[in-house]
């Protein structure tokens, strides 16, 4: 099984490049599952019913998200009635939407995907994402042994304690939030495979993919800014993962770095 995680994808430059590389991307890797963040997809905040189909649409499996889930409206829709758009699983009970799903497509072995947010320096405060994990992971274990789970979050040492207490019952955890692409990737002793941040997908002639003067004059002033996503230097990021059929375990980890034209 190998496995594409594409990181962030910021605005209407974040879908365009998951458009145009991910064919080139499935061919070049002989991909058969892809994951992707898509809480920034909608204008740079968010993500809409509208945005995710054109996600989808490209070849995309499943969706997770983050911290930016509630900033636009119609995600409601998209938490009511699409199972393969993810929210982070540690929100209270009755909470619309779910945190986890378990994909079968033909005669590949069945695919678990898992979305957790963290908590330090985190907004809003979830419940404890360490605390539930090892519960969740073992539900979705009944199911199957390929587990992927994207844990959105900001300390590293947050997300690094997070992935070794699920070293060897998960195949790979890859962090989100940060939009800063890690070199850290690495395969634990357990067998579950690791990277800090896959990073972002959209413009990265920019601050975390907004337009920068906005961003100084911020830091500058302190005063209200517009930060409107910007344009320059297009790529798409994030980790091919290998992982074994039977066992789960993960074989390889690659970092992508692809750019746009």
């Amino acid at each position: 099984m190998k496995l594409l995680f594409i990181g962030d994808i910021v605005g209407q430059p974040g879908r365009n490049a998951v458009k145009m590389l991910l064919p080139k991307l499935r061919e070049r890797h002989s991909l058969d599952f892809v994951i992707a963040n898509g809480e920034n997809s909608a204008g740079g905040s968010g993500i809409t019913p509208k945005t995710a189909a054109e996600i989808f649409s490209a070849g995309v499996d499943v969706i997770t998200s983050g911290d930016h889930l509630w900033d636009q409206k119609e995600v409601m829709e998209l938490l009511e009635r699409e199972e393969r758009f993810l929210r982070p699983s540690n929100y209270p009970p009755g909470t619309p939407g779910r945190g986890r799903i378990v994909i079968r497509s033909g005669s590949l072995p069945p695919v678990g995907v898992m979305n957790f947010q963290g908590r330090t320096f985190m907004q809003p405060p979830l419940e404890n994402p360490f605390l539930l994990a090892r519960m969740e992971v073992e539900r979705v274990r009944e199911q199957t042994k390929i587990i992927f789970v994207d844990f959105h979050a900001e300390a590293t040492s947050e997300k690094i304690a997070f992935a070794r207490m699920l070293d060897g019952q998960v195949s790979a955890v890859v962090g989100t939030h940060t939009h800063v692409q890690t070199a850290d990737e690495q395969i634990f002793r357990g067998g579950t495979a690791y990277l800090s941040d896959a990073g972002f997908t959209g413009p990265h002639e920019s601050v975390l993919g907004r337009e920068i003067e906005p961003v100084l004059q911020k830091f500058l002033t302190g005063m209200p800014q517009r930060f409107e996503v910007a344009t320059g230097r297009v790529m798409l990021h994030g980790a091919v993962i290998e992982i074994d059929d039977y066992t789960g375990k993960a074989l390889k980890i690659q970092r992508v770095s692809e750019g746009l034209g």
